[in-house]
């Protein structure tokens, strides 16, 4: 197989659709959330794109967070740690999947989802 001759004509576009898609997927991924509860949305931020989401975050319930305190560093941290450090690794992987040019990911916690022996509800 030979590859495509340089300078062909043409150009490539993926949809919004497909991009939506494919934050959600990579948010779902860093933050062990079901992708469905997810929003994702895009604006131009002077020529490159800025990805807003809003998702729910897992929790250990406060009952077993008080009984073993070091149970907030097995899961990445407080709230804000994980959501401060999930921005670059979120912004770095839709880049890389999608090809796309993102100047800023910004992220909304709108609810949370408590685990219990390991089950989120």
């Amino acid at each position: 197989m030979s590859a495509a001759p340089p300078g062909l004509a043409g150009h490539n576009r993926i949809s919004t659709q497909a991009l939506t898609s494919t934050a959600r997927a990579v948010a779902a991924d860093v933050f062990g959330v079901p992708a469905q509860q997810i929003r994702a949305s895009w604006s131009d931020d002077q020529g490159l794109l800025a990805l807003r989401l809003a998702l729910p975050i897992g929790v250990p319930s406060l009952t077993r967070t008080l009984q073993d305190p070091s149970l907030v560093t097995g899961v990445g941290g407080s709230i804000w740690d994980r959501t401060h450090a999930a921005k670059a690794l979120v912004l770095q992987q839709v880049a890389q999947l999608s090809g796309s040019r993102l100047s800023r990911v910004d992220i909304r916690i709108t609810g949370i989802r408590v685990a219990e022996g390991g089950r989120a509800r």
